[in-house]
């Protein structure tokens, strides 16, 4: 009964996340980021899926002019995965590009 339950909290934390990456994608950002959050909250599994929750409130925080926030959430997904990287059409932006560099180590 315990695997079950484990299972099944695990699902709804994907889903939640999923959920979560779709209202970013359809620019609901408020909503998104509760659903990442909780997500990440719910004990999300698997390294590259907390990551990502984090990359994505990385990106609403610099979206919503909360700089400091954007970079917290970019520490956290290094963390997570100290091979984090931005894609080249993310790297560019205006806002979250330099954000993001200015948390990166150097190599």
């Amino acid at each position: 009964m315990a695997a079950y339950r484990a299972l099944a909290s695990l699902l709804v934390c994907l889903v939640i996340s999923g959920c979560g990456i779709r209202a970013y994608e359809d620019g609901e950002l408020a909503y998104a980021a509760r659903l990442l959050q909780l997500s990440l909250d719910s004990g999300l599994g698997g390294a590259s899926n907390r990551m990502k929750a984090h990359k994505y409130l990385a990106f609403i925080h610099c979206a919503s002019g909360r700089i400091q926030q954007c970079r917290d959430e970019f520490r956290m997904a290094l963390e997570v995965d100290s091979s984090f990287d931005l894609r080249d059409d993310e790297t560019g932006h205006p806002i979250w590009g330099p954000a993001f560099r200015s948390v990166k180590p150097k190599k």
